[in-house]
């Protein structure tokens, strides 16, 4: 879908070496960007990005840090990708103010530097539909009420809203992604990971939260990066948001029985009848601003899942 668009171009990728950024930056590369990354490696993998290291310029440093601004400054980037931050939402009810740190201030910084010093690069903002906090309508449309449950979820509706306001005051160029239910290889956490896990400890009984009505949509990891390169090649790129989703509502129930269908074993399903904290009841996400700038998921939720599995096999291997 966006095939040798980024070749030549000066990418920044913070956090590219997390679960979806090192995804993001293998793409980048394959499509001939010039790709530099940034990650303090307090949740990101130096070994996330071991099909493409030699293909990167790797910095191993922290968005808050001045060095990092000299970065920011001292190469004429065309476009800023930023996910360094806080991923989760259960460490922002622990501590909301690391969540505030890392989410919001990094953010804030980048783009007070990028207003300051008159950067010229775009600025892609991975938020999340955390914003949308427990919606009353579906689907979630990107003009819907923004309510969040968590400190996650206000830290990112934040970030999002200083973007729109500086592209409008100072001419900066940027949009905001927000991602629903990312799942794949190299995601170490989250739900289709915590099945795994427990599976993979005990495949006769899966402990679930809830009561297994809750719905997501469960996007696969390649899908969120089609979307996060077509956001930056055909957005407005004025301070707008986007949903990044597959378009299909799943509930927790029929996500576990497709992975246990997959990996060939029948538990018994304990569901523990209330919800984490944060957590929403129900996400349907309409994409349509998408697809009409050309978005396809293209890879369905079960195929999403065969593909998760054979790669968490191989981890599990070492």
């Amino acid at each position: 879908m966006a095939q040798a668009h980024f070749a030549n171009r000066r990418i920044l990728v913070t956090g590219g070496a997390g679960f979806i950024g090192s995804h993001l930056v293998e793409e980048l590369v394959k499509q001939d960007a010039r790709v530099t990354v940034v990650d303090n490696l307090h949740s990101g993998r130096m070994e996330n990005l071991s099909n493409c290291r030699d293909r990167i310029r790797f910095l191993h440093d922290d968005v808050l840090s001045e060095s990092f601004v000299e970065t920011l400054t001292g190469d004429d980037f065309e476009m800023i990708y930023h996910l360094a931050g806080n991923p989760y939402i259960p460490p922002s009810v622990e501590r909301p103010a690391f969540d505030y740190e890392v989410n919001l201030l990094a953010t804030f910084r980048i783009l007070e530097c990028m207003r300051r010093n008159q950067l010229e690069a775009a600025l892609i903002f991975v938020s999340s539909g955390a914003v949308y906090g427990n919606p009353r309508k579906m689907p979630i449309h990107e003009l819907a009420p923004t309510v969040p449950m968590s400190p996650y979820g206000v830290s990112k509706l934040a970030g999002e809203r200083y973007l729109d306001v500086y592209c409008r005051l100072y001419d900066l160029r940027g949009a905001s992604a927000r991602v629903f239910s990312g799942f794949g290889p190299r995601q170490t956490k989250q739900i289709v990971y915590d099945f795994l896990e427990k599976l993979h400890a005990d495949p006769t009984r899966l402990h679930i939260y809830g009561d297994g009505s809750q719905t997501r949509d469960f996007n696969y990891v390649t899908n969120m990066v089609d979307a996060l390169l077509l956001v930056g090649q055909k957005g407005d790129l004025v301070g707008e948001v986007y949903n990044v989703g597959s378009g299909r509502e799943s509930s927790v129930r029929e996500l576990a029985a497709i992975i246990c269908s997959q990996l060939g074993v029948s538990p018994e399903f304990a569901f523990s009848g209330s919800v984490r904290p944060g957590d929403a009841e129900r996400w349907a996400v309409n994409i349509d601003k998408l697809v009409e700038r050309g978005y396809e998921p293209r890879v369905s939720l079960e195929e999403g899942i065969g593909k998760t599995i054979d790669w968490y096999r191989t981890w599990q291997a070492g």
